[in-house]
């Protein structure tokens, strides 16, 4: 069975096309710069990566072009588009309506429209990827895997926000959480990985990216997650402030005379890493900073592992201890000062690190941990579009 996995921004399409045979990825990579007279795809194919220069108006182009792409040219994977079997795709906000992955038909997806106010970004540029390949393949079956569905199991003591009732009731302000489909990923391959059954453990789940979040999985079930109504609350992140005073937000409304884009632009673009440090939203960039004497760079470091060990501590407290703690994503499988200042200092919850192991590791499957920890930290890469795949295999 062959899958293909389409992610799809506003601006950009990623892909990856799987053989499910044994789940492995035939070819991927992604178009940019939608909408640009300098767009371009990036093939990724037999361990080397080539680049395309095409304008690409709109996302229909922009699958007819990967079709273009995966059929023919010297790039070419599939003898004809009649190969593929299904397109599963990455769908940010599903709101309450989906718990999880479907498969699209149009009442799923005028309910999925339904939720477009929770993310204009991301949700239209998701429906223009569905519409571009049916108007492409017509028969093909289609799946939608939401960011969203795996924090759906939140009980509502934990996702409500202390606003009046109604604004829940009428617009559906409450905590979603994002990342959901790496945080399902991770939290059942650590347990893969270990041997162990997810349903008897409780695990702390760090995504920590350019975007970053963590959750709690108890007993295979996300009953938290530090992410909100947006993917800007909760950690430090890259260029977002993560969790702020809403009294420091009008103040600053106030202050710097902003509407409510200039506010998002602000909390959104111009904080977190780069903001505190003035330099660099990248860690790498950051640490290179500290290096050459940068305190600012020292001070968005500090803030931004200090975070991720409050997220931690709560989230131990939330589930009555922790087995497992793991780190993905970028920060989270190639730096170890991330994960050594996220957990320096759980000594007395019973994580007990092996500084050697962690860092040496660079994102591979590895216990960070020393062998006698009570709590096993781990690192465990993610892998969504392999989630995605594994979701579309099972509902077509």
């Amino acid at each position: 069975m062959k899958i293909l996995v389409l992610n799809c921004g506003s601006s950009s399409i990623k892909y990856a096309l799987y053989d499910m045979d044994d789940r492995s990825v035939i070819t991927s990579g992604g178009i940019e710069k939608i909408g640009l007279p300098d767009s371009f795809i990036t093939i990724k194919l037999n361990g080397e990566k080539h680049k395309m220069q095409r304008p690409v108006d709109e996302h229909t182009a922009g699958v007819q072009f990967i079709f273009e792409v995966l059929t023919s040219g010297p790039y070419a994977v599939l003898g004809s588009l009649n190969e593929l079997d299904a397109v599963g795709h990455r769908m940010v906000h599903g709101g309450e309506r989906f718990n999880q992955s479907v498969r699209l038909t149009p009442e799923v997806m005028e309910a999925f429209a339904a939720c477009n106010d929770l993310a204009p970004l991301h949700n239209p540029a998701n429906i223009k990827g569905v519409n571009a390949v049916k108007a492409l393949l017509p028969d093909i079956p289609q799946v939608g895997v939401f960011d969203t569905a795996f924090h759906q199991t939140m009980p509502d003591y934990a996702y409500m926000y202390a606003l009046p009732y109604e604004l829940y009731k009428k617009y559906g302000v409450r905590r979603y959480g994002f990342h959901g489909t790496s945080h399902r990923y991770v939290s059942q391959r650590v347990c893969e990985f270990l041997g162990v059954k997810a349903e008897e453990k409780r695990i702390i789940t760090c995504h920590i990216g350019n975007g970053a979040s963590i959750a709690a999985v108890k007993y295979g079930k996300c009953v938290d997650t530090s992410m909100g109504l947006t993917p800007l609350e909760g950690l430090i992140m890259g260029t977002r402030s993560g969790d702020i005073d809403a009294g420091a937000v009008t103040f600053l409304m106030d202050k710097l005379q902003l509407d409510t884009h200039g506010l998002s632009d602000l909390l959104n673009k111009k904080s977190g890493l780069a903001g505190v440090s003035e330099l660099s939203s990248d860690f790498r960039d950051i640490l290179a900073g500290i290096a050459s004497g940068n305190d600012k760079a020292r001070l968005a470091k500090e803030m931004y592992t200090y975070r991720i060990k409050k997220y931690i501590g709560a989230y131990a407290a939330a589930m009555g201890g922790v087995d497992i703690i793991l780190f993905t994503g970028g920060a989270g499988e190639n730096q170890w000062e991330v994960r050594e200042g996220a957990t320096s200092g759980l000594e007395y919850m019973g994580v007990k690190m092996d500084q050697t192991r962690n860092r040496s590791c660079r994102a591979t499957e590895a216990v960070l941990s020393t062998d006698d920890s009570p709590v096993t930290v781990c690192c465990i890469p993610t892998d969504e579009e392999l989630m995605i795949a594994l979701d579309t295999q099972a509902l077509c």
